[in-house]
């Protein structure tokens, strides 16, 4: 079975193991997926990540990061491009997520990059989601 869309499943992962607690999640790779993963470790929202080989795809493996009084660090994660409606942003509509406490993530022509890195890159581009 095909999945519509594979970038909504990889932040409801996320999610849903932050708020069950769970150390590390395994979810189905992509090159898109560990773009987003890379952008989240830069922004320090998860601990690491890695790809493992395996007879399919490869599996996409993402630690996450807790505080130290054993909450998810991530407050909210919210798609905002779906296949049915994409987001375009210009480099000056770029949003700002909660005063610059949260981040955007965005796919752009010089591949996905933060809110910040891309207003200083000046490329606009897909909003992919957004992040507190």
């Amino acid at each position: 079975m095909s999945m519509t869309d594979p970038i909504a499943d990889l932040l409801t992962r996320i999610r849903n193991a932050g708020r069950a607690r769970h150390p590390k999640l395994d979810l189905p790779s992509s090159n898109v997926k560990v773009a987003i993963a890379n952008t989240l470790k830069e922004l320090g929202y998860i601990k690491n990540f890695k790809v493992m080989s395996d007879d399919k795809q490869g599996v996409l493996r993402i630690y996450l990061k807790f505080d130290e009084s054993n909450t998810h660090v991530i407050h909210e994660i919210k798609r905002i491009s779906t296949p049915g409606r994409r987001v375009y942003v210009g480099n000056e509509e770029i949003p700002r997520i909660k005063n610059g406490l949260g981040a955007a993530i965005l796919s752009t022509s010089q591949g996905v990059l933060s809110d910040v890195a891309a207003r200083e890159a000046r490329v606009g581009g897909e909003l992919i989601c957004t992040i507190w």
